[in-house]
């Protein structure tokens, strides 16, 4: 498991689900399944554990647990699936956003600009048709500029753009080299490991639709989730951060308050922190891709 993925902020996460032993949760990102054990052992006999990923390499790290429920699919769809289990409501909702370490490290699926010879895939999950490299090959030159300046957060995002329609005319974009190649002009110098993480990110965003399914698991989880039940999402970047930091303070995306007659804001739920939790200098030593991460807890109203 530890191989596949350190898990980020352990006893954060599951201090966070304030966990029922007899109650059940969910674990929509079970990846290494290090969050999934944790949670595990503090569930009785009683308890149940329901675990999503849509990724086939996460199957090999499947603990042997009558009490685990596994979904081989996107958690986009998760009230449905909940419900055709018959396991609703539930006391908790864990989400560890982002790329997994194995995925990062497996060369062949493309999600790490370390590997020049990796094709340009980025795809969660292999049934997805849209590829990094059919976005780059296929998409228009405003549409690539707006998922650079969007997503990539890129202030270069047309220059960028027209680059790559330009690039691609003679010969179709087929791996990281020939992104490397088409783009080096733009990366700066001292900081390009930067640079190509934002193009990178934009790029896999674009592919696996991130932001919309995060959208509609924060708008699943008020339906879900019991009274008093736990939301905890960790996020890597701010513009999940911002989605997620919205919703618990306002009920909505764009972070417009609405109050009743007696001034209490209206939401689904109550933020537990005010602040996101951020991992501890001890964690960080340890595992460096912890320091993006930035976890946020609620509970339902």
């Amino acid at each position: 498991m530890t191989e596949y993925h350190v898990p980020v902020m352990l006893n954060e996460c599951i201090e966070g689900l304030h966990i029922n032993p007899d109650g059940i949760y969910v674990d929509v990102t079970f990846g290494g399944g290090g969050h999934s054990r944790a949670i595990l052992k503090k569930l009785s006999s009683k308890g149940i554990l329901v675990a999503f990923d849509q990724d086939e390499a996460a199957k090999q790290n499947l603990p042997d647990d009558k009490r685990l429920v596994f979904i081989d699919q996107n958690f986009s769809f998760l009230k449905n699936h909940l419900r055709y289990q018959e396991l609703l409501p539930v006391d908790g909702v864990l989400a560890d956003l982002g790329v997994s370490s194995h995925q990062f490290d497996t060369d062949e699926r493309g999600f790490s600009f370390r590997f020049d010879d990796a094709v340009l895939d980025m795809r969660m999950s292999k049934e997805n048709k849209l590829s990094a490299a059919s976005v780059l090959n296929e998409y228009s030159e405003a549409q690539l500029a707006s998922i650079f300046y969007q997503y990539g957060e890129l202030n270069n995002s047309r220059k960028l753009a027209k680059a790559i329609c330009e690039k691609r005319t003679g010969k179709p974009f087929v791996t990281i080299a020939d992104l490397k190649a088409c783009l080096q002009p733009f990366a700066p110098k001292f900081k390009d490991y930067k640079f190509w993480a934002q193009v990178f990110q934009a790029l896999r965003i674009e592919v696996n639709q991130e932001l919309e399914v995060l959208k509609r698991l924060l708008e699943q989880s008020k339906d879900v989730l019991k009274s008093k039940g736990r939301l905890v999402v960790m996020s890597y970047h701010s513009l999940e951060d911002r989605l997620v930091k919205n919703f618990i303070n306002s009920g909505n995306f764009n972070g417009e308050v609405e109050k009743d007659f007696y001034g209490h804001i209206i939401r689904p739920f109550n933020p537990v922190d005010k602040k996101a939790i951020t991992a501890s200098t001890q964690e960080l030593e340890k595992n460096t891709r912890a320091r993006s991460a930035k976890l946020r807890i609620a509970e339902k109203v």
